[in-house]
Protein backbone atom coordinates (compact mmCIF):
# COMPACT_ATOMS: atom_id res chain seq x y z
CA UNK A 1 0.00 0.00 0.00
CA UNK A 2 1.23 3.54 -0.75
CA UNK A 3 1.51 4.58 2.89
CA UNK A 4 2.26 8.26 3.49
CA UNK A 5 5.42 8.95 5.46
CA UNK A 6 4.91 10.31 8.96
CA UNK A 7 7.99 11.19 11.04
CA UNK A 8 6.02 10.50 14.23
CA UNK A 9 5.55 6.84 13.25
CA UNK A 10 8.65 5.35 14.87
CA UNK A 11 7.69 1.74 14.16
CA UNK A 12 5.26 0.98 11.34
CA UNK A 13 4.78 -1.79 8.80
CA UNK A 14 8.31 -1.84 7.38
CA UNK A 15 9.84 -4.51 9.61
CA UNK A 16 6.82 -6.74 10.46
CA UNK A 17 7.24 -5.77 14.10
CA UNK A 18 4.93 -6.72 16.96
CA UNK A 19 3.26 -3.33 17.48
CA UNK A 20 3.14 0.15 16.05
CA UNK A 21 4.83 3.03 17.85
CA UNK A 22 3.75 6.66 17.44
CA UNK A 23 5.68 9.50 19.08
CA UNK A 24 3.70 12.06 21.09
CA UNK A 25 6.59 14.12 22.42
CA UNK A 26 10.26 13.79 23.41
CA UNK A 27 9.39 11.63 26.41
CA UNK A 28 6.36 9.55 25.39
CA UNK A 29 5.35 7.37 22.46
CA UNK A 30 2.23 5.25 22.07
CA UNK A 31 2.54 1.50 21.53
CA UNK A 32 -0.51 0.04 19.77
CA UNK A 33 -1.55 -3.47 18.84
CA UNK A 34 -4.64 -5.62 18.30
CA UNK A 35 -5.18 -9.37 18.36
CA UNK A 36 -8.12 -11.76 18.56
CA UNK A 37 -8.85 -15.39 17.66
CA UNK A 38 -11.19 -18.34 18.08
CA UNK A 39 -11.14 -20.50 21.26
CA UNK A 40 -8.01 -22.56 21.74
CA UNK A 41 -9.22 -24.27 24.95
CA UNK A 42 -12.65 -25.45 26.11
CA UNK A 43 -13.04 -23.40 29.28
CA UNK A 44 -14.45 -19.90 28.50
CA UNK A 45 -12.71 -18.14 31.40
CA UNK A 46 -9.35 -19.63 30.44
CA UNK A 47 -9.89 -18.71 26.80
CA UNK A 48 -10.42 -15.10 27.87
CA UNK A 49 -7.21 -15.15 29.88
CA UNK A 50 -5.19 -16.59 27.00
CA UNK A 51 -6.58 -14.11 24.48
CA UNK A 52 -5.70 -11.10 26.61
CA UNK A 53 -2.25 -12.40 27.59
CA UNK A 54 -1.58 -12.97 23.90
CA UNK A 55 -2.64 -9.43 22.94
CA UNK A 56 -0.64 -7.78 25.72
CA UNK A 57 2.45 -9.71 24.66
CA UNK A 58 3.02 -7.49 21.62
CA UNK A 59 3.44 -4.42 23.83
CA UNK A 60 5.78 -6.28 26.18
CA UNK A 61 7.86 -7.43 23.19
CA UNK A 62 8.45 -3.78 22.27
CA UNK A 63 9.60 -3.02 25.81
CA UNK A 64 6.45 -0.99 26.44
CA UNK A 65 3.97 -0.71 29.28
CA UNK A 66 0.35 -1.52 28.36
CA UNK A 67 -2.17 0.95 29.80
CA UNK A 68 -5.62 0.43 28.26
CA UNK A 69 -7.52 -2.30 26.46
CA UNK A 70 -10.69 -2.49 24.38
CA UNK A 71 -12.52 -5.78 23.98
CA UNK A 72 -13.16 -7.26 20.54
CA UNK A 73 -15.98 -9.80 20.63
CA UNK A 74 -17.77 -12.01 18.10
CA UNK A 75 -20.40 -14.26 19.65
CA UNK A 76 -23.44 -16.33 18.55
CA UNK A 77 -25.77 -14.74 21.10
CA UNK A 78 -28.88 -16.52 19.70
CA UNK A 79 -27.47 -20.03 20.03
CA UNK A 80 -25.13 -19.89 23.02
CA UNK A 81 -25.80 -18.77 26.57
CA UNK A 82 -24.71 -15.23 27.49
CA UNK A 83 -23.12 -16.82 30.57
CA UNK A 84 -20.39 -18.22 28.29
CA UNK A 85 -19.63 -14.75 26.98
CA UNK A 86 -19.59 -13.41 30.52
CA UNK A 87 -16.97 -15.98 31.53
CA UNK A 88 -14.80 -15.13 28.52
CA UNK A 89 -14.90 -11.45 29.40
CA UNK A 90 -14.24 -12.13 33.07
CA UNK A 91 -11.22 -14.23 32.15
CA UNK A 92 -9.88 -11.45 29.97
CA UNK A 93 -10.52 -8.87 32.65
CA UNK A 94 -8.60 -10.93 35.21
CA UNK A 95 -5.46 -10.69 33.05
CA UNK A 96 -5.97 -6.99 32.46
CA UNK A 97 -6.19 -6.45 36.21
CA UNK A 98 -3.02 -8.51 36.72
CA UNK A 99 -1.24 -6.41 34.10
CA UNK A 100 -2.51 -3.10 35.49
CA UNK A 101 -4.42 -2.43 32.27
CA UNK A 102 -7.68 -0.46 32.32
CA UNK A 103 -10.61 -1.79 30.28
CA UNK A 104 -12.03 1.30 28.57
CA UNK A 105 -14.52 -0.13 26.08
CA UNK A 106 -14.81 -2.41 23.10
CA UNK A 107 -17.00 -3.63 20.28
CA UNK A 108 -19.10 -6.75 19.74
CA UNK A 109 -20.85 -8.35 16.77
CA UNK A 110 -23.10 -11.36 16.38
CA UNK A 111 -21.19 -14.13 14.65
CA UNK A 112 -21.68 -17.92 14.32
CA UNK A 113 -18.11 -18.45 15.57
CA UNK A 114 -16.77 -17.20 18.90
CA UNK A 115 -13.87 -14.78 18.67
CA UNK A 116 -12.28 -12.67 21.38
CA UNK A 117 -9.29 -10.45 21.80
CA UNK A 118 -8.08 -7.01 22.67
CA UNK A 119 -6.94 -3.73 21.17
CA UNK A 120 -4.15 -2.47 23.44
CA UNK A 121 -2.56 0.92 23.90
CA UNK A 122 0.65 1.31 25.86
CA UNK A 123 3.50 3.77 26.28
CA UNK A 124 7.26 3.78 25.91
CA UNK A 125 10.09 6.29 25.82
CA UNK A 126 10.88 7.04 22.16
CA UNK A 127 14.55 6.24 22.66
CA UNK A 128 13.96 2.97 24.52
CA UNK A 129 11.93 1.07 21.95
CA UNK A 130 12.84 -2.58 21.45
CA UNK A 131 12.11 -3.66 17.89
CA UNK A 132 12.96 -6.82 15.95
CA UNK A 133 15.41 -4.82 13.80
CA UNK A 134 18.43 -4.32 16.04
CA UNK A 135 19.85 -7.78 16.71
CA UNK A 136 23.64 -7.60 16.61
CA UNK A 137 26.21 -10.09 15.37
CA UNK A 138 27.58 -11.96 18.38
CA UNK A 139 24.36 -11.71 20.38
CA UNK A 140 22.85 -14.77 22.00
CA UNK A 141 19.15 -15.59 21.54
CA UNK A 142 17.04 -16.26 24.63
CA UNK A 143 13.61 -17.94 24.47
CA UNK A 144 11.36 -17.67 27.53
CA UNK A 145 8.58 -20.25 26.96
CA UNK A 146 8.42 -23.79 25.53
CA UNK A 147 7.06 -24.55 22.06
CA UNK A 148 4.24 -26.87 21.09
CA UNK A 149 1.01 -25.13 22.11
CA UNK A 150 -0.46 -25.43 18.62
CA UNK A 151 0.13 -29.17 18.39
CA UNK A 152 -1.28 -29.83 21.87
CA UNK A 153 -4.30 -27.61 21.13
CA UNK A 154 -4.88 -29.67 17.98
CA UNK A 155 -4.69 -32.84 20.06
CA UNK A 156 -7.22 -31.29 22.46
CA UNK A 157 -9.64 -30.64 19.60
CA UNK A 158 -9.20 -34.26 18.54
CA UNK A 159 -9.93 -35.55 22.04
CA UNK A 160 -6.43 -36.97 22.40
CA UNK A 161 -4.62 -34.51 24.67
CA UNK A 162 -4.09 -35.52 28.28
CA UNK A 163 -5.24 -33.31 31.14
CA UNK A 164 -1.60 -32.79 32.12
CA UNK A 165 -0.64 -31.64 28.62
CA UNK A 166 -3.53 -29.17 28.55
CA UNK A 167 -2.63 -27.94 32.03
CA UNK A 168 0.93 -27.25 30.90
CA UNK A 169 0.04 -25.21 27.85
CA UNK A 170 -2.67 -23.28 29.73
CA UNK A 171 -0.19 -22.37 32.45
CA UNK A 172 2.23 -21.17 29.79
CA UNK A 173 -0.31 -19.30 27.67
CA UNK A 174 -1.87 -17.36 30.56
CA UNK A 175 1.55 -16.29 31.87
CA UNK A 176 2.15 -12.65 31.01
CA UNK A 177 5.40 -11.75 29.28
CA UNK A 178 5.66 -8.76 31.61
CA UNK A 179 8.39 -10.19 33.83
CA UNK A 180 10.54 -11.22 30.87
CA UNK A 181 10.04 -7.78 29.32
CA UNK A 182 11.03 -5.92 32.47
CA UNK A 183 14.20 -7.93 32.94
CA UNK A 184 15.33 -7.91 29.32
CA UNK A 185 15.33 -4.11 29.43
CA UNK A 186 17.45 -4.15 32.58
CA UNK A 187 19.98 -6.43 30.89
CA UNK A 188 20.26 -4.27 27.78
CA UNK A 189 18.48 -6.33 25.15
CA UNK A 190 19.15 -5.24 21.58
CA UNK A 191 16.04 -6.73 19.93
CA UNK A 192 12.96 -8.73 20.77
CA UNK A 193 9.88 -10.36 19.29
CA UNK A 194 7.22 -12.66 20.68
CA UNK A 195 6.58 -16.12 19.28
CA UNK A 196 3.01 -16.47 18.06
CA UNK A 197 1.22 -17.63 14.91
CA UNK A 198 4.12 -17.55 12.48
CA UNK A 199 6.01 -20.05 14.67
CA UNK A 200 9.45 -19.89 16.23
CA UNK A 201 11.09 -20.06 12.81
CA UNK A 202 8.82 -17.45 11.26
CA UNK A 203 9.29 -14.86 13.97
CA UNK A 204 13.02 -15.53 14.23
CA UNK A 205 13.27 -14.99 10.48
CA UNK A 206 11.41 -11.71 10.81
CA UNK A 207 14.03 -10.59 13.31
CA UNK A 208 16.89 -11.82 11.13
CA UNK A 209 15.46 -10.06 8.07
CA UNK A 210 14.71 -6.79 9.84
CA UNK A 211 18.16 -6.77 11.45
CA UNK A 212 19.95 -7.94 8.27
CA UNK A 213 21.74 -10.72 10.14
CA UNK A 214 21.78 -14.48 10.13
CA UNK A 215 20.93 -16.82 13.00
CA UNK A 216 22.18 -20.20 14.12
CA UNK A 217 19.74 -22.19 16.25
CA UNK A 218 20.87 -25.07 18.47
CA UNK A 219 17.69 -27.07 18.13
CA UNK A 220 18.43 -29.43 21.01
CA UNK A 221 18.45 -26.40 23.32
CA UNK A 222 14.97 -25.20 22.31
CA UNK A 223 12.44 -25.85 25.12
CA UNK A 224 9.55 -28.04 23.97
CA UNK A 225 6.53 -29.49 25.72
CA UNK A 226 7.25 -33.27 25.73
CA UNK A 227 3.62 -34.03 24.87
CA UNK A 228 3.93 -31.96 21.70
CA UNK A 229 6.55 -34.37 20.42
CA UNK A 230 4.28 -37.28 21.32
CA UNK A 231 1.28 -35.83 19.48
CA UNK A 232 3.40 -34.80 16.51
CA UNK A 233 4.26 -38.49 16.10
CA UNK A 234 0.52 -39.13 15.75
CA UNK A 235 0.31 -36.58 12.96
CA UNK A 236 -1.62 -34.03 15.03
CA UNK A 237 -0.03 -31.05 13.28
CA UNK A 238 -2.14 -27.88 12.84
CA UNK A 239 -2.65 -26.57 9.33
CA UNK A 240 -0.83 -23.38 10.24
CA UNK A 241 2.39 -25.35 10.76
CA UNK A 242 2.28 -26.57 7.15
CA UNK A 243 1.60 -23.03 5.94
CA UNK A 244 4.53 -21.72 7.98
CA UNK A 245 6.83 -24.39 6.57
CA UNK A 246 5.72 -23.68 3.00
CA UNK A 247 6.34 -19.97 3.40
CA UNK A 248 9.54 -19.88 5.46
CA UNK A 249 11.51 -23.05 4.61
CA UNK A 250 13.21 -21.43 1.59
CA UNK A 251 15.20 -19.30 4.05
CA UNK A 252 16.09 -22.13 6.44
CA UNK A 253 19.22 -24.27 6.22
CA UNK A 254 18.32 -27.53 7.94
CA UNK A 255 21.05 -29.87 9.18
CA UNK A 256 20.29 -33.50 8.43
CA UNK A 257 20.67 -34.49 12.09
CA UNK A 258 17.68 -32.40 13.23
CA UNK A 259 14.71 -34.76 13.87
CA UNK A 260 11.69 -34.22 11.60
CA UNK A 261 9.34 -34.07 14.59
CA UNK A 262 11.36 -31.25 16.13
CA UNK A 263 11.19 -29.36 12.86
CA UNK A 264 7.40 -29.72 12.97
CA UNK A 265 7.40 -28.08 16.39
CA UNK A 266 9.68 -25.26 15.24
CA UNK A 267 7.05 -24.45 12.58
CA UNK A 268 4.13 -24.91 15.01
CA UNK A 269 1.98 -21.76 15.34
CA UNK A 270 2.05 -20.62 18.96
CA UNK A 271 -0.55 -18.80 21.01
CA UNK A 272 0.68 -16.44 23.73
CA UNK A 273 4.20 -17.77 23.29
CA UNK A 274 7.37 -16.51 24.88
CA UNK A 275 9.75 -13.73 23.97
CA UNK A 276 12.74 -14.25 21.70
CA UNK A 277 15.39 -11.82 22.92
CA UNK A 278 18.70 -10.84 21.33
CA UNK A 279 21.38 -9.56 23.71
CA UNK A 280 25.13 -9.86 24.43
CA UNK A 281 26.41 -13.27 25.62
CA UNK A 282 27.20 -12.43 29.26
CA UNK A 283 23.94 -10.55 29.70
CA UNK A 284 22.07 -13.43 28.08
CA UNK A 285 23.40 -15.86 30.68
CA UNK A 286 22.50 -13.50 33.50
CA UNK A 287 19.03 -12.91 32.03
CA UNK A 288 18.32 -16.65 31.82
CA UNK A 289 19.45 -17.17 35.42
CA UNK A 290 17.28 -14.27 36.61
CA UNK A 291 14.20 -15.41 34.67
CA UNK A 292 14.52 -18.91 36.10
CA UNK A 293 14.63 -17.42 39.61
CA UNK A 294 11.50 -15.42 38.71
CA UNK A 295 9.65 -18.63 37.83
CA UNK A 296 10.16 -18.66 34.06
CA UNK A 297 11.93 -21.98 34.40
CA UNK A 298 12.00 -22.88 30.71
CA UNK A 299 14.03 -19.81 29.72
CA UNK A 300 17.24 -20.69 27.92
CA UNK A 301 19.76 -19.66 25.27
CA UNK A 302 18.73 -21.27 21.98
CA UNK A 303 21.13 -19.79 19.46
CA UNK A 304 23.21 -16.85 18.34
CA UNK A 305 23.22 -14.02 15.84
CA UNK A 306 25.75 -14.39 13.01
CA UNK A 307 26.76 -12.21 10.08
CA UNK A 308 25.97 -14.50 7.18
CA UNK A 309 23.75 -15.21 5.43
CA UNK A 310 21.52 -12.23 6.29
CA UNK A 311 17.82 -12.94 6.58
CA UNK A 312 18.32 -16.68 6.94
CA UNK A 313 18.45 -19.26 9.74
CA UNK A 314 20.61 -22.33 10.16
CA UNK A 315 19.12 -25.14 12.27
CA UNK A 316 21.76 -27.36 13.88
Amino acid sequence: MPLPKDPKVLVGLDTSDDAGVYQLNDEVALVQTVDFFTPIVDDPFTFGQVAVANALSDVYAMGGTPLTGMNLVAFPIKTLSPSILKEILLGGLSKMVEAGVALVGGHSIEDPEIKYGLAVTGVIHPKKILTNAKAKVGDKLVLTKPLGTGIIATALKGGVASEEAVRKIVESMVTLNRTASEWMKKFGAHACTDITGFSFIGHALEMATASQVGMTIQTEAVPVFPEAMEYAKLGLIPGGAYSNRDFFSCRVDLHSNVPDLLVDILYDPQTSGGLLISLPPNEAKELVATLKEEGLVHSCIVGEVVEEPPGKIRLL
